[in-house]
């Protein structure tokens, strides 16, 4: 195999070539933040959170897609990097509700320094959407990272029922001619809730106890087994609060499913606590 020799914040890095700046620095033990990038799905350089700072590059690069070159010298911490990081996770935290956003995310705005406040973006609008038993649709909390619109496609679904419509401010994730969902492509496979990173899409069962205030992180288990529908041999990671599945995921590093479900293994457990009646 082939390697690549890079400099990495004054530090020498070798790496495999063909791979990306992001998966050299991973690979050394230095983070970069993302949202859009997902090792599971192509990168879409929508998010522009993991840039870098590339000697002799006029503009910052894209570090989830920029493959290392010889001779590299990358800086991932410069006051540019900084700079654009921070008012990126402002103009974000500004326009949409972060409040379930994943833990990176909000790190990463503590890390950075960001203060969404002293912005006077108007937020995106909107209520939660329940036209279905499978989950539910909180544009309010999207920030377009197209995570969703890749999982539907040809990264993991390739069933293309959502795409990003619109521009500008009135860009939005949608079905084809703003169809209803029941009414659209969708499978409800799911797998658009499982890279969602805010919360913009969840479980109905999940949606359900947040809304009732009874969902409790503190007081569930993770459990993985063996999905018992067909002989895929797909692994369910099962949520469990209060002797009760709450919801079930799959690892992304599993070897059959990438992370990815039909909708038997994402919301058919439910069987499991049907109890008869006296």
């Amino acid at each position: 195999m082939s390697v690549v020799e890079v400099t990495v914040d004054g530090r020498k890095v070798t790496v495999a070539d063909g791979l990306t700046i992001l998966q050299a620095c991973r690979g050394a033990g230095i983070e970069i933040p993302t949202l859009c990038y997902l090792e599971t799905l192509a990168p879409v350089n929508v998010c522009r959170l993991c840039v870098v700072e590339v000697e002799g590059s006029r503009v910052l690069v894209p570090a989830c897609s920029r493959r290392a070159e010889p001779g590299m010298k990358i800086q991932t911490e410069s006051e540019r990097v900084r700079h654009s990081r921070r008012m990126i996770l402002e103009f974000l935290a500004a326009s949409v509700d972060l409040s379930l956003a994943a833990p990176e995310l909000t790190a990463a705005i503590a890390r950075y320094g960001a203060v969404p406040a002293r912005l006077a973006t108007p937020p995106r609008g909107g209520v939660a959407i329940v036209d279905n038993e499978c989950y539910v649709r909180d544009y309010s909390r999207c920030v377009l990272c197209y995570k969703c619109v890749e999982a539907c496609g040809t990264d993991a679904q390739n069933t293309f029922a959502i795409a990003v419509a619109g521009r500008g401010h009135g860009a939005h994730i949608s079905t084809e001619y703003e169809a209803a969902l029941p009414d659209s492509a969708c499978v409800y496979c799911g797998n658009c809730v499982g890279v969602c990173p805010t919360g913009a899409l969840m479980a109905k069962s999940e949606h359900d106890l947040r809304k009732s205030g009874a969902w409790d992180e503190s007081r569930q288990t993770v459990t993985d087994t063996i999905c018992p529908y067909c002989g895929v041999g797909c692994t369910l990671r099962l949520h469990v609060q209060d002797d009760r599945i709450v919801k079930a995921t799959s690892p992304l590093d599993d070897a059959v499913t990438n992370g990815n479900l039909c909708i038997k293994g994402r919301f058919g457990w439910e069987f499991v606590q049907i109890r008869r009646a006296e």
